[in-house]
């Protein structure tokens, strides 16, 4: 974009923007509209809302000012975006995939001069070989977009659950095998791909050596043992990075009764 240009473009006024892996909006929308009354976010990526567009408890959020996006799928993934204000959509599926994807994994939006896209990337475990082979597709066509994004001059985040631990720091010992899909070698290296274009990683550029996790499991009292993972990540192009000024990990959701087992990840914009 000309000089000219970019200084011309409406800045958004996105300033706080969450990403929150919800585990069933439908069982979770107290606490979701709870949180949207506390903290206020100006935007809201969820993800795994298992339900249908129809289903999504879009005028519950709208009483507290926010409008809704969906991209739903019955029982399983499903992608929304809640703004304040109106919600302008300009992809429902990852650009790259092929309409015989069924999917609901991602919706991205536009507020002024920020594109932001929310995602749910495959966890890669199940469906052996094939559903691995779909994780790393679905990664690569992930960085082909923000490539391509960044070649345009656009400024973005790319938010969401990633379902890859970048580090072993990312992980407690013991929470994971090695060969888990979400630290196996190619996983790693294909979230290395979109880093090396010229990325930020919002957490870990402000808190690069904290212990952090963002999911623990229903399962052998990880939560008690603080046995986490860190899967869920906002990655920032070079413009939006140059004003990233906090990150929030809200830890105390999964105390919360019939809680998600992921947390919500706040990032915060300068003006």
């Amino acid at each position: 974009m000309p000089p000219h240009h970019a200084a011309a473009a409406r800045r958004s006024p996105l300033t706080k923007i969450t990403t929150w892996n919800v585990n069933s909006v439908r069982i979770r929308e107290s606490h979701v509209a709870d949180f949207l009354e506390r903290e206020q976010p100006d935007l809201l990526l969820l993800q795994e809302i298992k339900c249908e567009a129809h289903q999504f408890p879009a005028l519950a959020f709208s009483s507290l000012g926010y409008q809704s996006a969906v991209v739903g799928q019955k029982s399983y993934n499903g992608v929304a975006v809640l703004q304040r204000g109106p919600v302008h959509v300009t992809h429902r599926k990852l650009p790259g995939m092929t309409e015989a994807d069924s999917h609901s994994r991602y919706i991205e939006v536009s507020s002024g001069d920020l594109i932001v896209g929310n995602l749910y990337l495959p966890n890669g475990n199940s469906n052996g070989d094939e559903g691995y082979a779909y994780k790393l597709e679905w990664m690569e066509n992930l960085r082909k977009h923000a490539q391509a994004m960044l070649e345009a001059g656009k400024n973005f985040i790319l938010a969401g659950d990633y379902n890859v631990c970048p580090t072993d720091a990312d992980f407690a010992p013991g929470a994971i095998s090695k060969t888990d899909a979400l630290v196996r070698p190619q996983t790693r290296a294909a979230f290395n791909a979109l880093i090396w274009l010229g990325l930020t990683e919002a957490v870990r550029a402000l808190h690069p050596l904290e212990t952090l996790y963002t999911f623990w499991d229903y399962q052998a009292g990880a939560w008690d043992r603080n046995s986490g993972l860190r899967i869920d990540h906002a990655l920032l192009s070079p413009r939006v990075a140059e004003r990233l000024s906090a990150v929030t990990i809200h830890k105390a959701e999964r105390e919360k009764t019939q809680p998600s087992d992921h947390v919500p990840v706040t990032v915060n914009l300068t003006n």
